[in-house]
């Protein structure tokens, strides 16, 4: 029962998905009013950026340009003057003389980044095209809200100050102008491209970005008529397929070009003939190409799972050099490979990727590496035009950096599988085409998920290379179950307990908090509870195997033990609180004891903390991101402290305060505790033992709680259990219980007792033999 509720709990979400919400525009209030519910009886689920949807919707820069001053994106500038008729583009003025242009990246080209969502940037531009300032001024980014510094990728973006966006577009080099933020790899270059691709377009709509006068009066589309299939070498040889081949040696040069010291300092290994990778790729909504690549099965269930518009292309590898990476995760945007069209860049996501076992073509090579990539619903992208995809190529130049260089494969559809039209008797924009009638009226319907063979789904990918890291975290878990299901025979050895409890929060603490940064957050609540909302897929709760396998931990958890699993043993920021009292103690230190009476009414504040998070986030989840910062999980573990001071102050300030008080944020101010202690409340067992006589007249386990969840009465207060078993060990201790006391003094006075007895029974006489007379005697 337990493992079908896990799969249909997971069965129903996604992480970080790029879409746009129907529920929040059609389905009325009951459906809302059905996943509140949801998401309250779940909140022991999710990981990650799961999001609210994006509202659709027209030009969106009046919504953000409140945030910066004139000067902040036109040096000099002094104010704003309305936004041009035509386009959302506000001018910038210096007195009355015209300085600049401001406007939003997301109004003209698709930001979308790894959390499915827009990153808004402001952007102001002199009036020949050069960017004069830039800010980012909305985002969703999970890499930036749990782990990369604002500040680096504010870096970047003023990286492109003083470029000129028609000549960057025009270029065709082979590093990016910007150097790329290590770890935030698809956030900054969505960031850099949406800077560079906007601000084309804005000069051309203000008619200076060189675009053609007049429409061609012919233009040119895929021809329809064109079937049949091809062998590899004749794809190959007329085009049909591209090819790029890169050698170590060429790579090396091209890292040598960037005058990068560090790149340099680590070439590829091998020789310089060795291939690096050889890349192919063709447009398979071109009926010859995609049956000849696909096969006749695969080519007709691609057209099914095709939109109109929609086109897709094959690409496949072999090399040392994997052009899909494993390193993409969260939003599941392959990193190392676009493609390019005109001043249009697209990314492809996993769930518009299929795994291909192989190339179709008689006579094509065994590809390790070979996949089928659908361009994402509603691009422009015109399949009659050329395009080129982007290879990134990147080395390791320290443990954390990377550089980067690019190399393009150049794609140019053959004519003879085009046709040319005059531009008056055009419509729509070609559309992908249509199966043939025949096929498609003798084949079914399949859902795209259906049609796709087994493969080794990015998730998994992603497990098998953190193996070591989910062993020791599995093997933690297991020895934390072992500790709860035999913690009677540990408690009766105090000295065993502590080496253990002491140990266990020290490894929490450094290994899953501080090296493995597993530090679960009452931001993951509130981004599953707004997931619940949306049409997620599953899978992207496994894209981070250590925070999935802690979930599921916890959820299970909570139906032994409550809360107090977690809260008391896995908790990196609790470990680092409970360890600074213990030091604190040693160093004399004296302890604050809050008067129950106060206790009692302090710790539901936590309570009321997540209660406000959570109905913030059904309203503006950003918002409730950014109010969770009431956690000072992200500045102690994940960031150690490296942050601004005001964070740095606030997380040390809570950690003082506990150096006084016991587990102080525990106790008071955690919402992820509040969180987990409503689901709690279903725990279906009861471990902890007490005698009669706690509370009345014996009070020593609620002094000794160190998170006062013992009532002065004795009973213990599940909800603000920590599980950390010291009233166990003070149950079985025969000299600070009274009632296992009594119980040694008794045992011990009737041993006394037997034994008095037996000193006071007279003794039967022993007899002992006289070696020389033989004669018995006998001795008291």
């Amino acid at each position: 029962m337990l493992t079908g509720s896990i799969k249909s709990f997971w069965a129903g979400s996604s992480w970080a998905k790029t879409v746009r919400s129907k529920s929040l525009r059609t389905g009325g209030f009951w459906s809302r009013l059905r996943a509140g519910c949801l998401a309250g009886l779940l909140l022991c689920g999710g990981t990650g950026g799961a999001l609210a949807a994006e509202p659709r919707g027209g030009a969106v820069v009046e919504r953000f340009i409140g945030m910066v001053q004139p000067g902040d994106l036109v040096p000099g500038a002094d104010r704003f003057g309305p936004a041009a008729a035509n386009a959302p583009i506000l001018p910038v003025y210096k007195g009355s003389a015209l300085v600049g242009h401001a406007y939003l990246t997301s109004d003209f080209v698709n930001t979308t980044g790894y959390s499915g969502r827009p990153i808004h940037v402001l952007v102001g531009l002199s009036p020949d095209g050069v960017v004069t300032g830039a800010k980012m001024v909305d985002h969703h980014e999970p890499i930036v809200l749990v782990g990369i510094p604002i500040a680096r990728i504010t870096s970047f973006i003023d990286g492109y100050v003083g470029r000129n966006v028609l000549e960057l577009a025009r270029q065709n080099v082979s590093s990016p102008p910007v150097d790329i933020v290590s770890g935030a790899t698809v956030t900054v270059m969505v960031i850099g491209d949406s800077i560079i691709r906007s601000g084309k377009k804005v000069m051309q709509a203000l008619g200076k970005g060189g675009a053609e006068a007049a429409a061609p009066a012919v233009v040119r589309s895929i021809d329809p008529a064109k079937t049949g299939t091809e062998d590899w070498a004749t794809l190959v040889g007329d085009g049909s397929v591209r090819r790029l081949t890169l050698t170590v040696g060429e790579v090396n040069a091209a890292f040598e070009r960037t005058g990068k010291a560090e790149a340099i300092a680590r070439p590829e290994p091998g020789a310089a003939d060795e291939t690096f990778i050889d890349l192919y790729a063709g447009l398979a909504t071109i009926p010859v190409i995609g049956r000849s690549l696909l096969g006749d099965a695969e080519y007709e269930a691609m057209l099914q799972r095709l939109k109109p518009g929609q086109h897709a292309i094959v690409v496949a590898g072999q090399g040392r050099y994997s052009f899909k990476g494993s390193g993409y995760v969260r939003g599941g945007i392959f990193d190392r490979f676009e493609l390019i069209q005109h001043e249009g860049a697209v990314r492809f996501r996993d769930k518009t990727h299929k795994r291909l076992g192989g190339v179709a073509a008689a006579g094509a090579p065994d590809f390790p590496e070979a996949g089928l990539f659908i361009l994402p619903e509603g691009t422009e992208f015109n399949p009659a035009d050329p395009w080129r995809l982007q290879l990134l190529v990147q080395r390791a130049t320290a443990a954390l950096d990377k550089a980067f260089v690019t190399f393009d494969l150049g794609y140019q559809p053959p004519d003879k599988y085009l046709k040319s039209e005059p531009a008056a008797t055009l419509g729509a924009a070609p559309a992908a085409p249509a199966a043939p009638a025949s096929s498609a009226a003798a084949t079914d319907p399949v859902e795209p998920e259906a049609a796709e063979p087994a493969e080794v789904p990015l998730w998994q990918r992603i497990w098998e290379n953190r193996l070591v890291d989910i062993a020791i975290t599995s093997v933690a878990i297991l020895l934390l179950t072992g500790i709860f299901f035999f913690q009677d025979q540990i408690v009766k050895r105090p000295a065993l307990y502590e080496r253990l409890r002491l140990g266990f929060l020290v490894f929490t603490l450094v290994w899953l908090g501080w090296i493995a940064h597993a530090q679960l957050s009452v931001v993951n609540v509130l981004t599953f509870a707004n997931a619940l909302r949306t049409d997620f897929r599953w899978d992207y709760f496994l894209m981070d195997p250590l925070v999935f396998i802690l979930w599921c931990s916890v959820a299970a958890s909570l139906l032994f033990w409550g809360r107090g699993a977690f809260c008391g043993w896995l908790c990196p920021f609790g470990a680092l609180q409970e360890l600074a009292s213990k030091a604190a103690r040693k160093v004399g230190i004296r302890q604050i004891a809050v008067p129950f009476g106060l206790h009692q009414r302090l710790w539901p504040i936590k309570y009321i903390v997540f209660l406000a998070l959570f109905g913030l986030s059904f309203y503006s989840l950003a918002n409730a991101e950014r109010m969770a910062e009431i956690e000072p999980f992200k500045t102690a573990i994940i960031l150690h402290f490296i942050r601004d001071w005001w964070f740095v102050l606030f997380a040390v300030a809570l950690l003082a305060a506990g150096l006084f008080v016991e587990r102080f944020f525990c106790r008071y101010l955690c919402p992820l505790g509040a969180a987990l202690a409503i689901p709690g409340r279903m725990r279906m067992f009861d471990w902890l033992k007490r005698y009669s006589e706690c509370g009345s007249p014996c009070r020593r386990c609620a002094n000794e709680c160190p998170v006062q969840a013992i009532h002065p009465d004795g009973s213990i207060n599940p909800n603000e259990c920590i599980q950390c078993l010291h009233c166990q060990v003070l149950y079985h201790h025969d000299r600070k219980c009274p009632v296992v006391i009594q119980k040694r003094l008794k045992r011990e006075r009737r041993e006394a007792g037997a034994a008095a007895t037996a000193e006071a029974a007279p003794r039967a006489p022993v007899l002992t033999s006289d070696p020389a007379t033989g004669r018995l005697t006998a001795r008291p």
